[in-house]
C-alpha cells in the first residue's frame, strides 16, 4: 500500500491537533501533599510540603501522629516541620491536605520503631579499644617517642669532624 506525502502530512497534523483535546495531566498534580522523609523513626522530625491552587494561602494538614497542622507559603510551596512523637507506634499513617478552596490530597507517612544500637559495629580487631592491651599500646608509644627524642638530641650535639 502506497501512502502519498500530503496524506501522511495531514495525518500528522490531525494527530497533533487532537492532543490538546485529551485531558491535561498537569492539572491533577497542582494539589498534593508529601512528607520528607516519608519513612521516619518515632521521635524524629518530618517536613511536610504541599501545594494548593496558587500556594498563597495557608492550608491544613491532618495526620493521626502529627495532629492538625497549618502549612504556610514558603519558597513557592506550603511547608511546615513537625516532630513525630516518640510514643507513636510503627505503622502507616494517612496524611490529608485540605486547601482553603476545598481541594484535597492524600499521602502516607510510614513510622518505624526507633532502635538504638547497644554496641558499635564489628569493624576490626579492637586494638585501640580500652582494655588489657590499651595500657601496653600507650606505654609502647610513649617509649618510642622518648627514644626518638633522645636520639635527636644526641645527634644534634655530636661534633662533626
Amino acid at each position: 500500500m502506497r501512502v502519498s506525502v500530503p496524506a501522511a502530512a495531514a495525518a500528522v497534523v490531525l494527530a497533533f491537533a487532537a492532543v490538546p483535546l485529551v485531558g491535561s495531566p498537569a492539572l491533577a498534580a497542582d494539589v498534593f501533599v508529601e512528607a520528607n522523609p516519608d519513612t521516619v523513626r518515632a521521635g524524629d522530625d518530618v517536613a511536610l510540603r504541599a501545594s494548593c491552587d496558587d500556594n498563597l494561602k495557608p492550608a491544613t494538614v491532618t495526620s493521626s501522629p502529627l495532629g492538625s497542622l497549618t502549612v504556610s507559603p514558603r519558597y513557592g510551596f506550603l511547608t511546615t516541620t513537625k516532630r513525630v512523637p516518640a510514643t507513636t507506634k510503627p505503622g502507616d499513617y494517612p496524611v490529608n491536605l485540605r486547601c482553603e478552596g476545598g481541594e484535597t490530597a492524600k499521602s502516607t507517612l510510614h513510622v518505624v520503631a526507633k532502635v538504638e544500637p547497644v554496641r558499635g559495629p564489628a569493624t576490626g580487631g579492637g586494638g585501640t579499644a580500652p582494655g588489657a592491651s590499651a595500657s601496653l599500646l600507650i606505654g609502647g608509644g610513649a617509649a618510642t617517642l622518648g627514644a626518638g627524642l633522645v636520639l635527636a638530641v644526641v645527634s644534634m650535639r655530636r661534633r662533626r669532624i
